[in-house]
């Protein structure tokens, strides 16, 4: 097992963040995760905002359980607008703080309706004017759904492992964003957060990381390994 000591070592010698590091990691997600695609399931910018803020302090599974309900019921903007907020509450409530969360997505919807003709702005700047929605939820539907890379999708799961593979030391997500995209290349800010997001969901697990199934391994140098080659 690695211990403090040699990972310390290790650190001294070789930069975390250099270019050459962070191109290995990027090439060993790509490869482990061709094609990977947002786990939330959705048709349209307006789904896939709804169902972002549903997420929140909840697992993509519940909300994918949730929308298809709440998206017959009420499946424009328009409609969701319309509706009581005691009706949206219902329809979402195993996902949690769902008197907040309906409130946030009859707001999003009116905005969206009224401000902007019904459609979901494609910029973030417009984006973050929804209730609601800030710049991970923005990010999430500016680059699944309209392909804009303005920046990266910092949920726990990216927050987490950029931290353990010594990408950024912060624990803000603004920061931890700033961070990455100053070292990571705009035309893989999409694709990098969905294979994170995969990995952490799939191997480097928050309470006992796979380690041993890890494609990274051989470039991770945390220190509370479950196992580990170096």
């Amino acid at each position: 097992m690695a211990t403090k000591t040699t990972v310390a070592k290790r650190s001294k010698t070789v930069k975390p963040t250099s270019p050459e590091r962070v191109a290995a990691i990027l090439e060993i997600l790509a490869r482990t995760y061709p094609g990977v695609v947002c786990a939330l399931n959705h048709k349209t910018a307006w789904e896939l905002t709804v169902a972002t803020i549903l997420s929140a302090q909840c697992t993509d599974v519940r909300v994918n359980l949730v929308t298809p309900k709440l998206f017959k019921a009420f499946p424009t903007p328009r409609a969701m607008a319309a509706a009581s907020l005691p009706e949206l509450e219902e329809l979402i409530r195993t996902t949690g703080f769902f008197r907040n969360k309906a409130k946030s997505i009859q707001g999003a919807a009116r905005v969206v309706t009224e401000e902007f003709g019904g459609k979901v702005p494609q910029n973030m700047e417009a984006i973050l004017t929804l209730p609601g929605v800030a710049r991970k939820t923005g990010n999430v539907v500016l680059g699944s759904w309209y392909g804009i890379a303005e920046g990266v999708v910092v949920d726990t799961h990216v927050m987490r492992l950029s931290r353990r593979l010594e990408l950024t030391l912060e624990t803000a997500p603004e920061k931890v964003e700033r961070d990455l995209m100053k070292i990571i290349p705009q035309d893989r800010w999409i694709a990098f957060s969905h294979e994170l997001i995969h990995h952490g969901r799939q191997i480097c697990v928050a309470r006992k990381p796979r380690c041993v199934d890890c494609t990274l391994e051989k470039i991770c140098n945390s220190v509370d390994k479950t196992w580990s080659s170096h």
